[in-house]
């Protein structure tokens, strides 16, 4: 009796994990592959990133979907009455349990269904020392009551889903994936016969596993019998074989900033969709990804590797595309250059027009002095250059913009302040990491460091009239603009940087800044060309680019033509080989006033008669200089050209500090005087005369200098000393 009793309990024990398990739509519905998906906009599958370090899971097969040569050949290997028993198979019991009593090695008695009564369920598992008499009891069991419920096309199908093969592979689809390089379906006999003997002895050695797959192969095909030293092999190489990447597809640097956006938003307790979607456009994608790479082979040589391009909606923000790195190219790949900091050049410079633009400061047509300038700091003289070491003396905003002078944008900024300029980069969503007064004058060429998605964005708020939001990550967000820039500014911006006659000054009349469809567009390049930049947008879109190297190392002979421009004009034209872009209609308060230009000291106009956008109150029908000789000089010195001649610049006791990033010979301090004496006049430094005339370029090198000014005679009429501080070329090389 009391046995009865402890039977009756081993029984009862047993069938209660029976009545507790799943569905095979739960099962399903609970499956968590170990990477997930990131989809396009279409559906397309664009990233596949590994997010569970512990298992190798795939996405779940339908059964359908496995190759029919593996079905078989499990069939084979696990349960050959697979069709014909109701979970078990007591033929095989029988068998094996009178094997046992002889002594004699037989086949295993457990069914597919019953393995995977014991993956379904934790207190069924096998443990190390093999299951117990009540987990045996327990799987027969649960395997009955799952062919009750469930039809033998889901057991089969749950079970090449769960069943682990060899290490962290868990599921055919990981096992395909990793030891073969292929999909499920694409199985053949011999790969379904290693996989096969796989689920019998998962860590078994490569020879034993071939030797079983042998025999597995040799059920699947009795003629011709299996070559086994080939299928030896074979399953030898397979099995130290990982074709699976943990990462992999064409947009891994957006994958991460979505699954990490997924993953903040998870609530306690609750799991990460196995697919993410997102903004961006598949075939868009796949085109910025190879223009990038085309391009940097193109570059080959010239000491450049990387690159990134940021693709933005204009009206809802909405990311378009994302390459964060040139992959294979770089040294660097796990870099996300979009939002990685650097220095923008003279990307800034359209903001910093719009802003005086709009504090009237300007008009498009003001008269800027291109000329060698001497801008005193806290910390010595600031000596802005051109890109290309010429000044293009008396030149229009719009000139100087579109053709990027460097020196006119300096004396803009002097206008503007560098702390107001900041504030309004700020309000663009272009994060400073200092203050304006920290990055001083220099700060109207780029001497900031940002990144390439916030400096995208700022541009888009150009092309949205001076109205900024945040960049969309998800489908259906609506923007939240804010007023961030004057529109009417905004306006004539990109009206000036649409305009190919105005950049003809430094890029030509047929650069590749041109497209057949309305843009504006802007370049620039960092000292020492370690960045390069090309930011514009049309009635639709904003495409930013850079071009450099992760390291920061200097490039070649790339220029904002040459380097990042290309790219930019081929996503252009990607976007609108369909789809128009018009000019945008100005906004309230401005106005369009035909205009000429004064004559320079040679008689010839300053620019050509034109056409030209004005904020209401701002126009003027004529823009000259009242003394373009007088213009030289200072203001306190003009019409005392008869006085005693004195120096008046520089100042007594200044500080030079030499640009490191402009090769010495190509960096000059201008020295002019006043009063009379003209081109009599000389210059002597340290005792030793060097120049001659009113207004003389020096090249400086480091240490403390005396400058006299003597006259026709001989006789000092003005001294003074000054500073010169930073690597420069030696001393004996230097002077003239």
């Amino acid at each position: 009796m009391r046995c009865g009793w402890a039977a009756t309990l081993v029984w009862a024990c047993a069938a209660l994990p029976a009545w507790a398990l799943p569905s095979f739509e739960q099962v399903r519905a609970d499956y968590r592959p170990s990477e997930v998906e990131l989809l396009s906009r279409e559906g397309e599958v664009l990233q596949r990133l590994r997010v569970d370090a512990s298992v190798r899971r795939g996405t779940w097969q339908a059964l359908a979907d496995v190759s029919p040569a593996l079905r078989q050949a499990l069939l084979l290997s696990e349960d050959q009455r697979f069709y014909a028993h109701s979970g078990v198979d007591w033929t095989a019991v029988s068998a094996a349990a009178w094997g046992r009593l002889w002594h004699q090695r037989t086949r295993g008695a457990s069914t597919i269904t019953m393995q995977l009564a014991g993956l379904l369920d934790e207190d069924l598992r096998r443990g190390s020392g093999g299951r117990s008499a009540v987990q045996k009891v327990g799987q027969a069991l649960a395997a009955q009551q799952l062919e009750r419920q469930w039809r033998k096309d889901q057991i089969l199908e749950a079970y090449l889903n769960l069943v682990p093969f060899r290490g962290e592979v868990v599921g055919i689809e990981a096992l395909a994936r990793t030891l073969f390089g292929k999909a499920a379906h694409g199985l053949d006999a011999q790969e379904a016969a290693v996989a096969a003997a796989l689920v019998r002895a998962p860590n078994a050695r490569a020879a034993q596993v071939a030797q079983r797959a042998c025999g597995v192969l040799r059920a699947l095909q009795p003629t011709p019998a299996p070559d086994c030293l080939a299928l030896d092999m074979f399953a030898s190489a397979a099995l130290q074989r990982r074709a699976w990447a943990a990462s992999e597809g064409v947009a891994p640097h957006f994958a991460r900033q979505q699954l990490a956006r997924a993953q903040a938003a998870l609530a306690p307790g609750q799991a990460l969709a196995p697919r993410l979607a997102s903004t961006l456009r598949a075939p868009l994608q796949r085109f910025a990804v190879q223009t990038l790479a085309q391009q940097l082979r193109e570059l080959r040589g010239r000491g450049v590797e990387d690159g990134a391009i940021v693709i933005l909606d204009n009206a809802s923000g909405e990311l378009l595309a994302w390459v964060g790195s040139s992959g294979a190219l770089s040294q660097a790949a796990q870099v996300d250059a979009v939002l990685a900091r650097r220095q923008p050049g003279s990307t800034l410079k359209p903001f910093l027009y719009a802003q005086a633009l709009a504090e009237r400061r300007l008009t498009a047509a003001s008269l800027l002095h291109d000329a060698p300038a001497q801008i005193a700091t806290a910390s010595g003289l600031y000596i802005p250059q051109n890109y290309d070491r010429q000044f293009k003396g008396w030149v229009s905003a719009r000139t100087a913009l579109a053709a990027s002078l460097n020196v006119p944008a300096v004396r803009t900024l002097v206008m503007v302040t560098p702390e107001a300029f900041a504030t309004q980069l700020q309000a663009l969503g272009v994060p400073l990491a200092q203050t304006g007064g920290y990055y001083g004058y220099s700060l109207a060429l780029g001497s900031s460091e940002v990144d390439l998605l916030h400096l995208a964005n700022a541009y888009r708020a150009l092309a949205n009239g001076g109205r900024a939001s945040a960049p969309a990550w998800q489908r259906g967000q609506r923007p939240q603009f804010t007023p961030a820039l004057d529109a009417r500014a905004a306006f004539i911006v990109g009206d000036i940087l649409s305009d190919p006659l105005a950049r003809a000054r430094t890029f030509g009349t047929d650069s590749v800044l041109a497209t057949r469809f309305w843009t504006a567009v802007k370049t620039g390049t960092s000292k020492d060309m370690r960045d390069n930049w090309a930011l514009g947008w049309s009635a639709r879109y904003t495409v930013g680019v850079w071009v450099g190297n992760a390291s920061g190392a200097a490039m070649h002979d790339v220029s904002g033509t040459s380097g990042a421009a290309p790219i930019w004009a081929a996503l252009m034209q990607f976007l609108h080989r369909h789809e128009p872009s018009a000019a945008p209609r100005p906004p309230q308060g401005v106005v369009r006033q035909a205009l000429r230009f004064g004559a320079d000291a040679q008689g010839m106009a300053l620019e050509a008669p034109r056409s030209e956008w004005f904020l209401a109150g701002t126009e003027q029908a004529v823009f000259a200089i009242d003394s373009i000789a007088g213009s030289a000089y200072p203001a306190s010195a003009r019409g005392k050209n008869d006085a005693k001649p004195s120096i008046a610049a520089p100042t007594a006791g200044s500080i030079i500090a030499l640009d490191p990033d402009i090769p010495p010979a190509h960096q000059r301090l201008w020295f002019e005087a006043q009063g009379s004496g003209g081109a009599a006049l000389r210059w002597r430094i340290d005792g030793r005369i060097v120049g001659q005339g009113a207004r003389w370029a020096w090249l400086p090198w480091p240490g403390r200098h005396h400058i006299e000014l003597l006259d026709a005679s001989g006789q000092v009429q003005d001294s003074l000393r000054l500073e010169v501080r930073g690597a420069g070329v030696a001393a004996a090389k230097a002077r003239p």
